[in-house]
Order: C-alpha cells, then structure tokens, then sequence
C-alpha cells in the first residue's frame, strides 16, 4: 500500500489528509496516434507514387514527413513487436508468428514482460492509451475464452480495446473482441457493414469520450487496419473504378510509379529497375481472359487501400473539429512489404486450393464480379505485389527491400515544422519507440509492474523531425525470417535469400552499397568480400546477442507440433448452450480424421430450425444445422458444398442429433444420426486436408458468415442443451501442406 502523505490521528481533528499528484502531461508532449497497415507496399501510398487514391495520407505527408529509409521486419507479428516495444523481435520472443511457440527463447509468439510496450511506458505520466484492429502478438492459443489475457492489449498497458487477435480477419464478418471479450460485429454486408469503417467508428467515440471526460489528458491510439491483408474486401463501386487504371498490367505500371518516385525525390535520379521477380511473367505473355481477372484482383487490393484512407480523413476531420488535430503527432506505416501469398496466378477463394481443391482459371473468371465480396477470401498474383513494391526487390517475407523496406508518413502541426519533406535516413520499426519517448520526453522504465527491464535496442530517429540533416542510425541491424538473413551498417547492405529447407552454409550471401544503389542491383559481394565478410560475422554476433538462434526454415514441424502440443491427448470437448465464439486454433482439430459430433437438444415441431454447431464461414468451414424439418450437414470446401440431409424429419422431442465422420482410405464418409440411428450419408473424397477455417466455432448459430445454405446467423429455434465433439486418433496431416495454409493466414 502506497505510504500516507499526510497525517492520520485519532480523529479528523488531529488529522491531515493528503491526495497524491495526479500525473499530468510531459511538458511538449504531443497525442499519438499510429496508423498501421498490413500488407501494403513501398510505393502503394500516393504520396510514394501510386495511382491507388489516398488524398488523406498524401494531406498528412504534405504538413509533414515521408521516410523512405524506413524499414521493418517482413513479417506482421514481428514488426509490431518492434513496433510496439523498441526492441528486436527475436529479443522479445516473437522472432517469428504469434502462432506458435517453438520452445527457443527468441521464439515464443508473445512479447515478454521484460519488454515493456510503448503503451506501458506512457501509462505513469497520464496517457490513456486506446487500441483498435489487429493485435496478433499473443499466441491464438491464448486467444480463447480463458486467455490467459496478460498478453492481450489490456494486459499490455491499453486501457481499451476493440479488433481481433488473429492475423487476419473477413471484413464483412470479423472476429471482434472488445477489451476481453468477444463480441459480434454491429452489422453485415447486407446492411452496408466494413471492418475499417466500424473501427474508425470506435476511433472516433473512444476519442471522443476522452475529450468529453478530460481533454488535457494526453492520449496515444493505435489504429491498425486489417487492410490491406487478404481477404482483400472492399465495395464493389471502388474495386470497378480501378480496372482502368491498372489495365496496361503490372510492367507498366512499374516503370510508371518508378517515374514518380524519381520525380518526387522518393528514389535517387538514375534508379532502375530490377528484373522481375523469380517465376513473375511479363504482362505481355498473359492471356486476355487471365488479364482481366488478375486486374480485378489488383482493383479489389487498390479499393481496399482507398477506402481505408476515405476513413483516415473522416478521423482527421473528427481531430481537428475536437481541437485535438494540431497537438497530435500522427504516424502512418505499414507492417511490410506487399505479400507473395497470393501465389503466381491469384486467389479468389483461397480456401479451396489450400485445401486441394483446384481453383481452375476458368472458375476464376466465371467468379470475377464477385471479388472482393462477402463470400470470397481473394489475394492477387506475384506480379501485382512485385509492383506494390516498386523499385525494390522481392517480398513480405524476404529480406530483400521487398520484404523490409516500407512507407512511413508522420505529421505533427505543433511540433514538426517541415512540410512535405523528405528524410532519407535509414531507421527501423524498433527505432520508434525511443522517437517517440524523446518526443515526449521521458525515460524507459527500469521496471514495469514490478518486473525489470531489458535495455531498449532501438535509437531515437528525433533529431530528424527537425533537421533533414540528422544521422542515419549508426548502429548496425540485422534482419531474419524463414532462415532470410540481412544486415545494415554504414550504409550498406548483406543480405542471403534462403531457399526453404536449404543448407543455411550454402546460402549466397549478396552485397549492396545502399546509399549508391536503393533497390539492391548491383551486387558487390565479389569486389567487396572482405566487407561482405566482416557483415556476415556481424550479423551472427547480433543474431546471438538477440535470440535469433537457432535459424529454423522450417515452416510445417511449427505449424503442426504447435496445434499437437496445445491439443494434447484431449479429444473430447463439450460445448453447452450460451457459451461464447471460439476461435480456430483453440476449436477442435476435425481436420482429416475420424470424429462425431452430437448435439442434445430438445426439437420442439416441424418449424424447428437453425445451427447447432458451425466453424467457418461462407469460403470453408463445416455446419451441422435443422432446416425445413430435417438435419443437414454441410462440409463446405473452398465453396464447394458436400452437403447431405436427413432422410426423414427429426421427430419433435428430446433428441441426440449427430454427424459421425469415419476415414477410410483416404475418403471422408458422412453418417446423420437420429438418436444412434442413420438416416443418410455422403462418401468424398475432399475433406479438410490443411485447415478448417480462419474463422471460429459457433454453438447455436452462425454468426454473420454463413456456411451453408441459410442466412445467418440462423439461430436454433429450439432448445440446445450442449454439443459434444469426440475425435479418434487416425489423423493424418500433410504438414507442408497445413503450414503452406497457415502461413498465407500471416
């Protein structure tokens, strides 16, 4: 208990009472807020050189700074660890995805409590501190309805919280979470519902609560978009305005966003470009019908990106009507380059191939009207994200600029006197912590909640807000994923692409002058080896000093011993009546094995209907429901329905209604039962190879995105006692295939 400053008697006569100081705002301390995307390119920003419009950022660059040294950590789980902590990512324990815990301690998919977050360190001199959108630094494991929750953003130094935990989320039928609880969303696609919209919303009345309560009290809100991760989702009246701009293909429109980098002083005169990347054709040798489709891909990303700075305008507008707009220092950012997920030819529901189920060119087609819609999970060709990444080379995941090299604008009215500047100094996603600390100008805490803390490895890059002539970071940086490996220092650049299950002795490590050459052309590893050398030996002594070892490519064994450690033996669970959304990776693992699912309810007639248990949405997943009197069972493939109904009507009455689900060479063979008695069946040989879902289990109904053949959420009618799911020990994964599906989800 804190010490009584004043004096206590044996009676308020004798006594003087005393009130401790409340904590007030570091003297020039602005508010802060961080807008973070996901997905999004060096040159995807208009005011980086795209066609894609974003007035409202392009607004911000112009009464402030762009960076295009910036650079983060190619990954989504890691950069905001950085991001959040300012220190490496493997030095925090999420030297890779959130998603697993690979038993090492740079490894862990969760910011240790040594590493104190940004949101910790503002907390004792009076910020509030609000986060909205995607989290994904606690393991999913730890996303369900028992947590543990010290790893969620309340558990973090946020003071409130609404957006999902996952990697990524459907638009139009997010897993939300307010503060600790799940939560559904306000409203669907029907109704004119967006993520990014509802999460501007909750913006806005956060900050507006604020100031109604306390407008001296500074804040920080951190705003991260799931734009523009797939599923690329966006209204359709945006996606069609681009098939136009981006007609003439991804070649062109390189060359023509390298001219505007080059005009606008983004990139040095002189800059070429690099040869596509490995396997991208060039437009000229894709077909028209292909063309069109990959086009609309491309539209459906670009539509995304508008809209979400339609509504970074509508916040601005709220900032400056509340009087809050000039003493906030705004940060907008992306977490990596532009993804390769989408593979060489696009996805339109990448639910199915990642399940073997072929998407054919001609059912890509035959579907274009419907991208970036409710019931596709699209994602666009290599080609496309090569040209997000213009000039540079490669992609999310890569070391190479493609991977590491990102947009970043800031803007403060108040405290930051250039406008529409450029910096060119190189920083890193760790480097924004300490900024932001000087900025407000106070110390990391040595201790946090009573735990003491690891040094913070970033360096403040403040100087430069004011002087365009402020030093780079001096001290070298190294960079890792899936065994890619690069290191900067002194304005240089080694950097190794690792082929994935390849001899990390046999990597070809390349050499680049950065400050000679921006996009990593000309490789100087041959006229340069004894600095190529010296790099090399730096990055495995930083690689040591900062957890990154061992070097792991191994993408399945994480994947799949993750799911099998969590699980255990256990192989039944009991769902009752009532209970909450469960997300995918805490649901039970049906995937390609033997189970049943039974549920004890009570049917009251004929007009009993609805879900009682449903994991997925309307790409993938699996629903057992009653629907015009009879039970159904639907395993939904990428959008290709195995669905089987009863053959008779579930008589009125108590009743144990089930699916039972048997592997037999290879096949999935599905009984309905009526209290232990058939009454119909499917035999397929499609099932769930890599994945059920992305999205969670439902007991009751289903939720916003239906899996089947009804409109959600399609509650049951009847009563529904519980759900009980019993799986036997025959499963057998492809694990390069499961993790193949896993990794795209990042």
């Amino acid at each position: 208990m804190t010490e009584h400053g004043g004096k206590i008697g044996k009676t308020v006569q004798d006594s003087q009472p005393y009130w401790p100081e409340t904590p007030k705002r570091p003297k020039g301390a602005p508010n802060i807020l961080v807008i973070l995307f996901d997905d999004v390119g060096f040159s995807d920003f208009g005011c980086y050189g795209s066609p894609i419009e974003t007035p409202a950022i392009d607004a911000l660059s112009k009464r402030g700074l762009r960076y295009t040294g910036f650079h983060t950590t190619a990954m989504c789980s890691t950069t905001r660890a950085a991001l959040l902590t300012g220190r490496n990512h493997h030095s925090v324990g999420v030297g890779c995805l959130a998603n697993f815990d690979s038993g090492y301690p740079g490894y862990r998919g969760k910011i240790s409590r040594e590493a104190g977050t940004i949101a910790e360190m503002l907390r004792p001199h009076g910020y509030r501190n609000y986060m909205l959108g995607k989290w994904h630094v606690t393991p999913l494991t730890e996303s369900g309805a028992t947590g543990p929750f010290d790893g969620w953003p309340l558990g973090r130094g946020f003071d409130r919280y609404y957006g999902f935990m996952d990697a990524e989320t459907d638009q139009y039928a997010p897993e939300l979470v307010r503060d600790n609880t799940p939560v559904d969303p306000p409203g669907t696609f029907a109704t004119g519902y967006h993520l990014t919209s509802d999460l501007v919303d909750q913006a806005i009345r956060y900050l507006a609560d604020h100031v109604a309560d306390n407008a001296e009290t500074p804040w920080l809100t951190w705003l991260a978009f799931g734009a523009c991760h797939a599923p690329h989702q966006a209204p359709f009246n945006l996606i069609s305005k681009y098939d136009s701009i981006f007609a003439e293909g991804w070649d062109v429109e390189r060359e023509r966003r390298l001219a505007r980098q080059i005009e606008m002083g983004i990139v040095p005169k002189g800059t070429q470009l690099p040869p596509r990347n490995d396997s991208v054709r060039a437009w000229a040798e894709v077909a028209e019908p292909e063309r069109r489709m990959f086009t609309r891909l491309q539209a459906a990303y670009a539509a995304m990106l508008d809209h979400a700075d339609q509504h970074i305008g509508r916040l601005m507008a709220f900032l400056e009507s509340a009087g809050q707009l000039e003493d906030t220092l705004v940060i907008v950012m992306s977490d990596n380059g532009a993804s390769q997920e989408g593979g060489p030819f696009g996805m339109i529901n990448a639910m199915g191939p990642y399940n073997l189920r072929r998407e054919s060119l001609e059912e890509k087609i035959a579907r274009i009207e419907d991208i970036g819609g409710p019931d596709t999970h699209s994602n666009f060709p290599w080609g496309w994200a090569m040209a997000a990444n213009t000039p540079l080379r490669r992609y999310k995941q890569n070391t190479h600029g493609g991977g590491i090299r990102d947009p970043l604008v800031m803007a403060w009215d108040k405290g930051i006197a250039a406008r529409g500047e450029l910096r060119h100094q190189f920083c890193h996603a760790s480097d924004l912590v300490p900024t932001l600390l000087d900025v407000v100008g106070i110390k990391p805490p040595k201790t946090i909640n009573g735990v003491k803390q690891m040094p913070l490895e970033g360096t403040s890059f403040a100087k430069s807000l004011k002087n365009r002539k402020a030093k780079s970071k001096a001290k070298a940086q190294y960079f890792e994923m899936f065994g890619h490996r690069g290191l900067v220092q002194d304005g240089w650049k080694a950097v190794s692409y690792h082929p994935p299950g390849g001899d990390f002795a046999q990597d070809k490590w390349e050499l680049y002058h950065l400050e000679q050459d921006f996009n990593e052309t000309n490789d100087l590893a041959e006229k340069e080896p004894e600095r190529l050398k010296a790099m090399i030996d730096e990055w495995w002594r930083q690689a040591e000093a900062s957890k990154v070892l061992p070097l792991d490519d191994r993408f399945a064994p994480r994947f799949a011993d993750n799911a099998k450690r969590f699980h255990g033996p256990r192989n039944r669970f009991v769902f009752h009546a009532g209970m909450g959304h469960v997300p995918t990776d805490v649901a039970p693992d049906v995937r390609n094995r033997t189970y049943t699912i039974e549920a004890d309810a009570q049917v009251d007639g004929p007009m009993t209907e609805g879900v009682l248990i449903a994991h997925g949405d309307a790409t993938t997943g699996y629903s057992l429901y009653m629907k015009d009197g009879r039970l159904a069972y639907d395993m939904n493939i990428g959008g290709e329905h195995h669905l089987i109904v009863s053959d008779r009507p579930v008589p009125a009455g108590n009743r144990k209604l089930a699916v039972r689900m048997r592997r037999n060479q290879g096949r999935n063979i599905a009984t309905l039962l009526i209290d232990g008695e058939p009454a119909g069946s499917f035999d397929t040989q499609n099932g769930f190879v890599s994945f059920i879902s992305w999205s969670g289990l439902d007991i009751g109904r289903d939720r916003s995105s239906p899996v089947s053949h009804y409109e959600a959420p399609f509650a049951f009618t009847g009563k529904l006692r519980k759900v009980t799911v019993l799986m036997d020990d025959d499963q057998v994964l492809d694990a390069e295939k499961a993790a193949a599906a896993a990794l795209a989800r990042e």
